[in-house]
């Protein structure tokens, strides 16, 4: 059977990297079969579901190059959940109950479990709390059995149920829950594994008994750690915590966070990769632990940073447009990609070698000798040695003294790419009016 994994998020915040982590174990564990990946909205919240956030889901991902095969929404399989909670109820695996909030809160006080006292109630009873005004919410009633299976990344896992509550799939308002529609939709759309966060490792028994009850097969499972920040606490996207929005407003590379999320967790030293093309044949789900490692956005900024210095031009050319950089050419891409974090930093040295800056000469005296030894046009990388030869021998400067002074009044600063590549994008031009103290 071909492989059919899903990414099921519920558009009622921003996808944070937590998210994204196991949207990108799901697709390179379908692109490395040739299997299928589908992307579905739980959007039965309708109250929290918003269009807003769903368009900026499928942006996040088209924005990390996490292409789907298919698209569905819950809101649109409502019917199926209906015809599924009817053969449960028939079958007596979904029974109604009756409780109030503050009942149900007495009676966990007093039993760890829900007493099934629901279940004790005639026809009779039932028809006069309705009578009373009483809507129910609708339970599925659990084996009390060892529920095992092997996990792709846990190893062998097992779940008790008779240490469970017999969960509640319906609301009394009669809107249906994740637990519910989750394993609905895993059955009609024919997934097979079901890669997610090890939070639902727990709803693992009780979702393997609703398949079964429902006639069909569990998926296989693989619960991955969760994510947490630098300080150690849990993501949300409510909160808005290490949103993909906003690592892509801060101007980072979709690779670079793509690399970090299927590393991170696995022990694997980390290597940049370029291309989704060569995560996909390395990832492997069974090197993933069990420990929760620690999204550090100062590790991706470095990966990010690592990425950029050796991005061809070709391959930067479209990003730099985007971020209105379309005027970097491939000579001052290739100087200055090694000095810059962010693709936008690149703006700096496009205004250094191509645009004009403040005069920065501190010593006029000096500028008009090293302006007077100027080496004659064209410039190359040879240029630069030639001419702090010249410098040195008029000035009787050497070192630092001789090399700041010029770096400070050709670039502002006393920091970049080495000389020899800057000073020929410079020109000879812009130079020698920088050393007269002009701004050029």
């Amino acid at each position: 059977m071909s492989v059919r994994v899903r990414f099921a998020p519920s558009p009622t915040g921003r996808l944070h990297v937590g998210n994204i982590y196991i949207a990108l174990n799901n697709w390179l564990f379908a692109r490395q079969r040739d299997g299928h990946f589908l992307l579905r909205l739980d959007d039965t919240d309708t109250e929290r579901s918003t269009a807003e956030f769903a368009q900026g889901i499928e942006t996040d991902l088209t924005w990390l190059g996490l292409s789907w095969d298919s698209f569905t929404r819950q809101v649109d399989r409502i019917a199926d959940y209906d015809a599924a909670a009817e053969k449960l109820k028939a079958s007596g695996r979904l029974y109604p109950c009756y409780e109030s909030a503050e009942e149900l809160s007495l009676k966990r006080k007093i039993h760890r479990v829900y007493d099934r006292a629901a279940l004790k109630l005639t026809a009779e009873d039932r028809a006069k709390l309705e009578a009373e005004g009483k809507r129910p919410h609708w339970r599925f009633k659990l084996e009390h059995r060892r529920v095992e299976w092997n996990d792709l990344v846990r190893g062998a896992e097992h779940i008790d149920t008779s240490s469970q509550s017999d969960p509640v799939l319906i609301r009394e308002n009669g809107t249906y829950l994740y637990t519910f529609t989750s394993v609905v939709d895993d059955i009609a759309l024919g997934m097979t594994h079901i890669i997610r966060g090890a939070d639902h490792v727990t709803n693992t028994g009780t979702q393997t008994q609703i398949f079964e009850a429902l006639g069909a097969k569990a998926p296989e499972f693989a619960h991955l750690p969760l994510l947490v920040d630098a300080a150690g606490e849990g993501l949300s996207k409510r909160l808005g915590s290490l949103s993909i929005a906003d690592l892509r407003e801060q101007g980072l590379e979709p690779m670079a966070l793509n690399t970090y999320l299927a590393h991170i967790g696995t022990g694997v030293p980390l290597v940049m990769k370029p291309h989704l093309s060569d995560l996909v044949a390395a990832h492997d789900l069974a090197k993933f632990g069990k420990s929760s490692p620690r999204f550090d956005p100062a590790e991706l900024l470095h990966l990010n940073a690592r990425l950029l210095h050796t991005l061809p031009y070709d391959e930067a050319k479209a990003h730099l447009a985007g971020v209105g950089l379309g005027e970097v050419d491939a000579a001052l891409w290739d100087v200055a990609r090694a000095n810059v974090e962010k693709i936008e930093e690149i703006a700096e040295w496009h205004r250094i070698c191509r645009g004009s800056i403040a005069p920065h000469i501190v010593d006029p005296a000096f500028g008009a000798q090293a302006a007077d030894v100027l080496p004659p046009a064209p410039w190359d990388e040879g240029s630069w040695k030639i001419w702090t030869d010249a410098v040195k021998s008029a000035t009787g400067r050497k070192g630092k003294e001789l090399f700041m002074p010029l770096r400070q009044a050709l670039t502002g600063l006393d920091h970049g790419p080495e000389m020899r590549l800057l000073l020929p994008l410079i020109g000879p031009e812009k130079t020698l009016r920088r050393l007269r103290g002009e701004t050029a």
